[in-house]
């Protein structure tokens, strides 16, 4: 039985939600092991230069997706409209992500401004998810990220974000009297 054939057909017909490795030991009927094979032997065949589409664990699941490097010529027929986060919805998420779980009032204490419609559209957008309440007066909501939020960021789990540099080190290793003075003299 070629199940990588298979595998490939199930990947097509469940689109972006994709399918984590339980998931498709149980449609297979093979044990997970077996599955890694699968995913290598189909893996193998999508990195050859004559295909457009590559397999990716994005969000603990396996998805069918379009390989960067023909990006200009996909973007050309997806709208841009809803694909693209503002500046206030990316500095939220970006709270959330490195703060899980984390409170409404503690986002609006980090940003310096409420986000309580930001964090209501994020969460329509499935990007964060109430994760359950604090243990603090008013047991306010908790808020962290999903899977679409991964997959949106083309990450397998929350531990490939980016480390961020903290402002004091940022701020040691930036002279920015010589910063200014060398814009300035740039004008």
């Amino acid at each position: 039985m070629n199940f990588s054939a298979i595998l490939e057909g199930l990947l097509f017909i469940v689109g972006e939600e994709g399918l984590s490795i339980k998931e498709i030991a149980r449609i297979l009927e093979i044990e997970e092991e077996q599955v890694a094979e699968v995913i290598k032997n189909l893996e193998e065949e999508y990195t050859k230069e004559n295909r457009g589409i590559q397999l990716m664990i994005l969000g603990n699941h396996l998805k069918l997706t379009t390989k960067k490097e023909y990006k200009k010529y996909y973007e050309k027929i997806v709208p841009e409209n809803e694909a693209i986060l503002s500046q206030a919805a990316l500095e939220t998420l970006a709270i959330v992500a490195y703060n899980q779980p984390i409170t409404r009032s503690q986002v609006d204490e980090i940003r310096g401004i409420g986000s309580s419609h930001m964090i209501r559209k994020l969460v329509a957008r499935n990007l964060i998810k109430e994760m359950g309440r604090s243990d603090t007066p008013g047991r306010p909501t908790l808020y962290g990220t999903t899977d679409d939020f991964l997959d949106y960021f083309g990450l397998s789990t929350i531990q490939e974000l980016p480390q961020i540099e903290t402002v004091d080190k940022v701020l040691e290793e930036t002279d920015l009297y010589e910063t200014r003075y060398q814009e300035l003299e740039q004008n």
